[in-house]
């Protein structure tokens, strides 16, 4: 290392050099170097498995890294656990605070403490909150507080602690604006106290309010770093963006290939508003391809939830060939021919201990008997699937764990067929599979189309969405901000519009 680096390394909070980390063939870091110095807020932003949180894990000790050094507060760290960065001053603020509800404010923060006396605790806890010059009644329950109010829970776990390295999670994504705004005072107060704060977020805007330097990360490695005074909204987008990327503003638009024959919409969104997203209108028609771009924590999923009679909507309204099926369970709205592929098909798709059959029938059961379920009916449905998917197994009564990712979605999309026989929604559908599968299902989707199934396809992977949609719109923090025509539709537009950088020359959503 050069002299100046290692001077770097010993004045800053946290250093990194070199830092790579790999999860089988799948490198995620590729020597990522990072300082963060006291009274700094560092912005770091990047698309959807660009590595940041693998980092923040690595620095906390959740995460080992394969190679690479790195420096806390000067001292050089092999490796550490959670508790040990603790003990060097180093706290996570999770995007979702995780508290216990039925505990105070006071229990909450001083909760893990050992060897001190609860008064000692009350005592540091109140000078503390006086020297920030925070009001806060420590004696409510955690239930009762806002996730603003939470969030300053969680900080003042780390602040009790003392935290010199405090991790922001996406902090303003479920906040007011007034919440936002009494977040970024607390985080001048912070800096103003020589505490060092890394500040993940994808609003660009955010990073021009309160940051002082801006790393951006793709693909496992740091495309810019630099302070904030010395970069543009314009660097921003071009940082995130693949290098061999040609810029919006000269990228060849799509050709105009067969566009689906315009009939009347088959689902209409109609200012619709639920959790985590507002006002949102648009439409569908059979036959077409809607792409759905956003990054996490723009509304995308809660929207997809909404549609399927999940959740409920909390005004507006959903309309399928012109009949408003707002409020139906998600059994009534299948029955009408929805079918919906979940982001997680672990924790909302697949039943791992069952087998191939049994995982394509589930959301088909009421067709296969009344009272005893007709194990040949099953099995004739499970291998059509399993024929016309190309789908590589043993037998039907293979158990789905036993298959990989790719195999496994494409049960989860079959058993989304087995009722979907007007629209698909698929909200993430190729997530942590490999090229191969990709492709499958890709060739799985424009099939489909061609049959004239309506598909409302949600990604965070701009590829994909330019790869396969007719037309496309874009969410950023709970809204619709744009929409494109088939031969608007490219990287650099979904990307800026993604971010919520907006574009000269093109229209709004």
């Amino acid at each position: 290392m050069e002299r100046d680096e290692r001077a770097a390394s010993a004045e800053a909070l946290v250093s990194l050099r070199g830092m790579r980390k790999a999860f089988g063939q799948n490198m995620v870091l590729r020597s990522v170097d990072l300082d963060l110095a006291p009274g700094q807020v560092l912005a770091l932003i990047g698309g959807n498995g660009a590595g940041k949180s693998t980092l923040m894990k690595i620095i906390m000790g959740i995460y080992t890294h394969d190679a690479g050094e790195m420096w806390i507060a000067g001292e050089p760290i092999a490796q550490h656990k959670p508790a040990q960065a603790l003990a060097r001053g180093v706290y996570l603020v999770p995007q979702e605070p995780m508290l216990f509800p039925n505990m105070t404010v006071e229990e909450n923060i001083t909760m893990g403490f050992q060897h001190q006396k609860r008064s000692e605790l009350r005592a540091r806890l109140r000078a503390l909150l006086e020297q920030m010059g925070w009001r806060m009644d420590v004696a409510r329950k955690a239930d009762s507080l806002s996730i603003a109010e939470q969030q300053l829970v969680e900080i003042l776990r780390g602040l009790m602690r003392n935290a010199r390295v405090l991790i922001l999670d996406e902090p303003t994504s479920a906040l007011t604006f007034s919440e936002v705004q009494s977040l970024f005072r607390t985080i001048v107060d912070l800096k103003q106290r020589g505490i060092g704060i890394i500040y993940i977020t994808h609003r660009l805007n955010e990073v021009f309010e309160i940051a002082t330097h801006v790393a951006i990360m793709r693909d496992g490695a740091i495309t810019l770093y630099d302070e904030v005074h010395g970069v543009t909204h314009d660097m921003l987008v071009k940082g995130l963006l693949p290098p061999d990327s040609k810029g919006g503003e000269t990228a060849p638009a799509r050709p105009a290939q067969q566009a689906p024959v315009r009939q009347e919409p088959l689902l209409q969104a109609e200012h619709l508003s639920g959790y985590g997203f507002e006002d949102v209108s648009f439409c569908v028609y059979p036959g077409e391809v809607l792409g759905l771009a956003g990054v996490v924590g723009a509304g995308r999923t809660e929207l997809a939830t909404t549609l399927i009679g999940r959740d409920r909507a909390r005004s507006g309204r959903v309309l399928l060939d012109g009949k408003d099926i707002t409020g139906l369970s998600t059994r009534a709205v299948m029955d009408r021919g929805l079918g919906y592929v979940a982001e997680d098909r672990f924790l909302h798709g697949i039943f791992r201990i069952a087998d191939v059959a049994a995982n394509t029938s589930a959301g088909a059961l009421p067709c296969l008997g009344r009272v005893f379920l007709d194990a040949k009916a099953e099995r004739e449905m499970a291998a059509e699937y399993v024929d016309s998917f190309h789908t590589k197994v043993v037998s039907l009564r293979q158990m789905l764990g036993a298959l990989s990712g790719g195999n496994q979605q494409k049960v989860i999309i079959a058993r989304a067929l087995s009722t979907a026989q007007r629209l698909l929604i698929l909200d993430e559908p190729t997530r942590g599979i490999d090229a191969g599968a990709r492709r499958d299902v890709y060739a799985i989707i424009r099939r489909l189309k061609a049959e004239g199934l309506a598909i409302l396809l949600i990604s965070s992977d701009m590829e994909e969405i330019v790869e396969l949609s007719d037309r496309a719109i874009t969410m950023f923090c709970g809204r619709l901000n744009r929409t494109f025509a088939r031969g608007e539709i490219d990287q650099d537009r979904l990307m800026a519009a993604a971010f919520g950088v907006p574009k000269e020359g093109e229209r709004g959503a």
